[in-house]
């Protein structure tokens, strides 16, 4: 039996909840206690979504911040595979929660830890710890590989990075079994609405349904390597399936703007925009209508911008072949994953079609340090 925890409520948990039923284990995950009903993202993995039973999944009340729970649950659960998805990770909001943040993306990640090694896990368990992109932030080299200096411009970015070297500290002092999977920007229609490419699809939506008629955005030439969430699942999966442990960055190596991503989800619709003015005073224009849909807010500005972040492309030294996944998206051709009827009904908070919002599919990057040269994916990863 295989068993695993996660902190369920970002989009990846639900994906990788699917994917690892799909592959015949017992999931286990953890779910903050809530006044309201916040299981909405994984109530369809259950035989019975009303009262929460049958089936191969079990919701376990936890928090990050709780060694004691997390301990009663490892040593209740003693999974072989456990994957650290939780975190406060929303970069802007954690200018306001800086404490919070740390103590949930940082000291979590340890309480974890201590809790695999208090419950006498250390030789049996398999630990994957969410990294992310926003280590490298102020960027020293582009495009970044795992050799590339850190340099986190936030403190969702720095409590991150403390997660990332305990992680590291825990696999060579304990010889755990525990890597990082250094993802960068990945999306998907379960992306929490308060979001920059959420934000997007939603106000794009509603625009078309005439509920809006503006929206405003921060650094429209802040620049991102988006990909898409099930295939990033299947990578942190991976990664647990190597002989030995070993941290990855998992990327498209494929870049785009916030306009770019603005642009194309209004082609959608069949609007055309075009930009007028500069900095704070520039706005989106239909070129259709003449309307004006897009505006520059400095409050969405964050105090410490990351410009651009793009993965080194095309080097493969894992032992097996993902090209581009499964469930592979090019950013152009992504089919649908929307009821379109939505828009013909005026349902509120309808989104656009996600093919114009994710950048083509999964490459799992790892840089060849020996300098020799590396081994071309496939042709359609250039």
């Amino acid at each position: 039996m295989c068993s695993w925890k996660w902190e369920w409520r970002i989009k990846d948990g639900s994906y990788l909840a699917e994917f690892l039923l799909e592959k015949g284990y017992e999931v286990h995950g953890i779910v903050r206690r809530s006044s309201s009903f916040n299981t909405g993202r994984i109530e369809h993995l259950y035989k019975n979504p009303q009262a929460h039973i049958e089936g191969n999944m079990k919701l376990h009340y936890g928090d990050l911040t709780d060694s004691t729970c997390l301990v009663k649950i490892i040593n209740e659960v003693k999974p072989s595979e456990i994957y650290n998805l939780g975190a406060q990770s929303h970069v802007k909001i954690s200018f306001d929660l800086a404490e919070y943040t740390a103590d949930v993306d940082g000291v979590g990640t340890l309480r974890l830890l201590d809790a695999i090694k208090t419950c006498g896990l250390i030789n049996s368990v398999k630990f994957y710890q969410a990294s992310t992109s926003e280590l490298f932030g102020k960027v020293q080299e582009i495009p970044q590989k795992e050799t590339t200096p850190f340099y986190p411009r936030s403190p969702y970015g720095a409590a991150k990075l403390y997660a990332y070297w305990i992680v590291v500290n825990f696999r060579e002092a304990y010889n755990l079994f525990a890597v990082n999977g250094i993802l960068f920007n990945h999306e998907s229609p379960r992306r929490g609405a308060n979001f920059v490419t959420r934000k997007i699809s939603r106000s794009v939506a509603k625009i078309h349904l005439g509920q809006l008629d503006c929206f405003s955005l921060g650094n429209l030439d802040a620049k991102r390597d988006w990909g898409h969430a099930r295939d990033y699942v299947e990578a942190m999966w991976l990664m647990l399936q190597t002989d030995e442990p070993e941290d990855f960055v998992i990327a498209t190596g494929e870049v785009h703007s916030v306009r770019e991503f603005v642009e194309k989800s209004f082609k959608h619709i069949g609007k055309t925009i075009v930009w007028e003015g500069k900095n704070e005073n520039e706005v989106g224009r239909c070129k259709e209508t003449g309307k004006i849909h897009v505006t520059v807010n400095h409050k969405y500005y964050r105090p410490t911008e990351v410009s651009s972040v793009m993965a080194w492309f095309s080097f493969l030294v894992l032992p097996w072949s993902l090209c581009c996944g499964s469930h592979a998206h090019h950013w152009q051709q992504w089919p649908p994953e929307c009821v379109i009827a939505a828009w013909e009904q005026g349902a509120a908070g309808g989104c656009i079609p996600w093919g114009s919002c994710l950048a083509r599919g999964l490459l799992l990057l790892h840089s060849d340090v020996s300098g020799q040269q590396p081994e071309m994916l496939s042709e359609n990863t250039k």
